[in-house]
């Protein structure tokens, strides 16, 4: 069992940290086809040199210690703790901002966003410019428990934490993937208190006809569906049976590996280093939140969050090329957000925050300063 406590975010106990070890080195692995590698699913030769490292090479303690010095806080909001980190400005006076993760993620993809958006002058920004950043994670991804059956839903927590915790009366939000979901209910539920929305995915409207749609629309919903045979297996399963998927992925590392790093590979122009995916991967085995990291598909399949309508606060769309699916035209996103900024970012994917993290800095930092 993993202990947490304010001192020590993460502790894994060296038994913990050699079974996976003995894991990785007997790991069975699958009959490979005469095949192109990568082109039914994550090349094989990558995960063997990948799971050997994991197994000889890589050393998590120190990127534990590295994860334990992060400035972690906790709350005890609704029977749910909390787990966030807390970047305060070098200069107070702007909006305090949220920044939100996604699938397959956490709170560490934020952490080099996070610090320029505190201390913009350590690159060579204004001070006058910087944000005090709270980067909560989501319930039942690494060390943040799940929330309770009967509990507040994310947002709901957020805004909790945001205003009652914290104690602040208007604040702005930053998502990705799942995390844009989470914010973007925040902006629709609490319009008094969130100054504004930066998102990189966007909820789809509602409602609307086929005669409506212009031709950039279409083009864009065809190349979604396009994209949608190819590639979104992944989702299709984690929202209707995850737990038959998630009971094969926390018993086998090598198979959690597999499922993470196709899409580290996949939905990103970036080479991410062998140690930030499998310290990510690390952070899922170690804590065995992999089955719990689905439960948000699921429970948006099965209607059980409340679903995105008309969001009416300010809101700013960044888009990056190799994202997920096709990039979203302004007039679909004008849909259902009140859109005043809309962004193509030249390159960065899926986890932009980690990747671009200058890029989207510039971005957070623009909108947010016109709103204030």
């Amino acid at each position: 069992m993993v202990s947490t406590s304010r001192e020590h975010l993460i502790d894994v106990p060296e038994a913990e940290l050699e079974d996976l070890r003995a894991r990785l080195r007997a790991t069975r692995w699958a009959e490979p086809w005469p095949i192109e590698p990568g082109a039914a699913g994550i090349d094989g030769d990558e995960l063997r040199r990948l799971v050997d490292y994991w197994a000889t090479g890589y050393d998590w303690r120190a990127h534990e210690s590295a994860i334990n010095a992060l400035p972690s806080h906790f709350a005890e909001l609704d029977g749910t703790r909390v787990h966030y980190l807390r970047y305060d400005a070098e200069r107070p006076g702007r909006l305090p901002l949220l920044l939100a993760n996604g699938w397959p993620s956490s709170f560490l993809e934020l952490t080099g966003l996070a610090e320029r958006l505190s201390a913009p002058s350590r690159w060579g920004g204004d001070p006058d410019d910087a944000f005090t950043v709270i980067v909560p994670a989501l319930p039942g991804y690494g060390v943040a428990p799940q929330r309770p059956a009967s509990g507040p839903h994310t947002h709901e927590l957020w805004h909790r934490l945001m205003t009652g915790e914290l104690g602040f009366a208007r604040y702005g939000a930053h998502g990705s993937d799942i995390g844009a979901g989470d914010v973007s209910r925040l902006g629709q539920a609490y319009p008094s208190s969130v100054a504004g929305l930066h998102l990189l995915d966007t909820a789809a409207p509602p409602a609307y006809t086929k005669e409506s749609l212009t031709d950039e629309e279409r083009a864009y919903l065809d190349a979604e569906e396009a994209w949608a045979v190819d590639e979104r297996g992944y989702s299709h399963e984690q929202q209707t049976r995850p737990l038959t998927l998630a009971q094969g992925l926390s018993d086998s590392p090598s198979g959690l590996l597999a499922w993470i790093l196709e899409k580290y590979r996949v939905w990103s122009a970036t080479r991410f280093s062998d140690d930030f995916v499998l310290t990510q991967a690390s952070l899922y085995w170690f804590t065995n939140s992999i089955s719990t990291s689905f439960r948000p598909y699921y429970e948006r399949h099965h209607r059980l969050v409340p679903a995105v309508g008309r969001v009416e606060v300010p809101t700013a769309a960044a888009l990056f090329p190799a994202d997920l699916g096709a990039r979203k035209p302004r007039s679909w996103i004008e849909r259902n957000y009140h859109l005043t900024r809309y962004t193509l970012m030249p390159r960065g994917g899926h986890f932009a925050a980690y990747e671009e993290p200058e890029l989207l800095a510039a971005d957070l930092t623009a909108f947010f300063t016109s709103l204030t």
